[in-house]
């Protein structure tokens, strides 16, 4: 049996880079209706607006220098399951990113689900299942807390795709130590993106990158876990180019 990631929320967050802020964030906050909850300068030029989302954490993340075009990453569509929805609504933002708004438990999404486009499928089984630990839930997708990930068959999918970049760029597990689960999906075979470095005095995080080299944050965030281990007070430090 696959050993089990240890959260520490019961939801994934999910990180989008843009560089046309107004519209983005009135697309989110007024087409999805997503709730401003707090604004994180990260470095790099970039500033997270965050948004509350189901018990998620959307991400928003603004660069204040152009954005040069780029393959978009493995990550092509956000479902947000949304109470009292008759029927799903397909929407997409100003960036060209597609959301569905669906109604809850359609497809098992009780919060969002985020599906990929994958080059081989046995290798993002193997990895889901076996080297993050995820329970299967259909034939092409795995639970995290009650958030979904599913993905399907495609051989142009974006390999190694930039992080810094437009488009959804990464998820987020929040998890009880970094160090701990960063070791051992590396032990299981997975590829490191990043090494664990603390963040001052709010989160210590890692990232890992799936078989198609798509980017996974793991993080382990002092408000839900207790007092992190000393380190860097810069994001810069682990912010993927």
């Amino acid at each position: 049996m696959a050993p089990v990631i240890d959260l520490a929320k019961p939801h994934i967050d999910v990180g989008i880079v843009t560089d046309r802020l107004e519209p983005m964030l009135a697309f989110w906050q007024k087409e999805v209706g997503l709730p401003f909850e707090s604004l994180l300068p990260i470095g790099q030029g970039l500033r997270q607006h965050r948004h509350g989302m189901n018990g998620s954490v959307f991400k928003l993340n603004h660069s204040r220098d152009p954005l040069e075009e780029a393959p978009i990453a493995g990550y092509r569509e956000l479902r947000i399951a949304r109470a009292g929805l008759a029927e799903r609504r397909e929407l997409v933002d100003p960036d060209g990113n597609r959301v569905v708004l669906v109604p809850r438990g359609e497809q098992q999404v009780e919060g969002i689900s985020l599906h990929l486009h994958v080059r081989d499928q046995a290798a993002f089984h193997d990895f889901y299942g076996r080297m993050l630990g995820l329970a299967r839930v259909a034939p092409a997708a795995y639970r995290c807390g009650d958030s979904i990930l599913s993905f399907e068959p495609d051989g142009s999918a974006t390999t190694d795709p930039r992080f810094t970049a437009r488009g959804y760029r990464y998820f987020t597990i929040q998890i009880r130590d970094v160090d701990a689960e960063h070791r051992a999906i590396l032990e299981r075979g997975g590829r490191e993106g990043r090494p664990p470095v603390t963040l001052g005095t709010v989160a210590r995080v890692s990232f890992v990158r799936d078989p198609d080299g798509n980017w996974i944050e793991l993080s382990q965030r002092a408000s839900l876990t207790g007092p992190l281990p000393p380190g860097a007070s810069d994001w810069s430090s682990v912010l993927p180019s």
